[in-house]
């Protein structure tokens, strides 16, 4: 990727980023609710209406949206997301701390994914047709069918309640307790990525250069590996690059089931309280996250298949 086209990709991302930040402003404040009267509620007191009143005004709350919105916008600009209405601490600071909790988490369902669904998958490329890839096929068909909420339930009663090998509550902050909600994860992507290493491996192995390896006499393994994987990298690496992107932003279900302190569990919380600094901030480095880690994958391309190199 030439410097140009890096520079129309990062434009893009300011500009996709504004467009987000701009529509959950106002989808935020179209929300039914009081978040001033929801807030005291929080705290267990019954505040009289010029209470409320007074802290609306304290909060900027009684303005034009057009004029809190651009006053956030320029304290973001900043650094500065604002205080949470729930926490009463700073949003930034609320979400770095629990952003490496939620990357630790994504980066283990991902590692724990790809061990499973790259044997598996390649498995059944090379075995087309068999028994072993009709059943591995419906074994992928029911993991993508399962939702994650299940999944982490049934794990729960049988790890925690039933073998009692596993903490029910995760606090994140030992290996024991990022296992099952990694695995939770996991189950699903494992099943979908089983399936596209299958096609990506197949789409390979019926291109003509494997043909005149084979016929050249170079042994089978050496062309799956040395050859036909690395040449099915790139739509994996794309995959790869969406699902980090959707873990990070997704995992809410999964880290609430399991009392995770991750992003997830903290946007839930935010949402139940209509805290909106803590909402806008949460949405805003979600997407600017998800935007940034394709655009890391697009420059990987390069590195990876030289053809992209030569077109550059």
């Amino acid at each position: 990727m030439s410097a140009k086209q890096l520079g129309k990709r990062l434009i893009q991302v300011i500009l996709v980023a504004l467009g987000i930040s701009m529509l959950s402003f106002y989808i935020i404040y179209l929300a039914p609710g009081d978040p001033v009267r929801i807030m005291y509620s929080a705290a267990g007191i019954i505040p009289s209406e010029e209470v409320i009143f007074q802290t609306r005004e304290e909060l900027g709350l009684n303005r034009e949206i057009i004029v809190q919105y651009i006053d956030w916008l320029a304290h973001c600009l900043k650094g500065d997301f604002g205080i949470s209405y729930a926490y009463h601490r700073p949003v930034t600071e609320l979400l770095l701390s629990r952003l490496w909790p939620t990357l630790k988490l994504s980066l283990s369902a991902m590692v724990l994914m790809l061990l499973v669904s790259v044997p598996l998958g390649m498995l059944q490329a090379t075995h087309k047709n068999s028994a072993l890839d009709y059943g591995l096929r419906g074994l992928t068909f029911f993991g993508v069918s399962m939702p994650n909420f299940w999944v982490g339930l049934l794990l729960m009663l049988l790890c925690c309640v039933k073998l009692k090998l596993l903490p029910v509550v995760c606090t994140g902050g030992d290996f024991k307790s990022l296992i099952l909600p990694s695995v939770t994860l996991a189950f699903a992507m494992s099943a979908k990525y089983t399936r596209q290493v299958r096609t990506a491996i197949l789409e390979e192995l019926s291109q003509d250069y494997v043909t005149g390896a084979r016929a050249r006499g170079v042994p089978e393994w050496k062309i799956l590996w040395c050859n036909v994987f690395p040449n099915s990298l790139l739509p994996l690496i794309t995959m790869l690059g969406l699902s980090m992107g959707s873990l990070l932003g997704g995992t809410a279900v999964v880290e609430v089931i399991f009392t995770y302190p991750g992003l997830g569990n903290l946007a839930v919380t935010a949402i139940t309280a209509y805290d909106y600094p803590l909402i806008q901030g949460y949405v805003l480095w979600i997407s600017l996250i998800y935007m940034l880690i394709n655009l890391a994958v697009d420059i990987s391309y390069n590195y990876i298949d030289p053809r992209m190199r030569k077109r550059g």
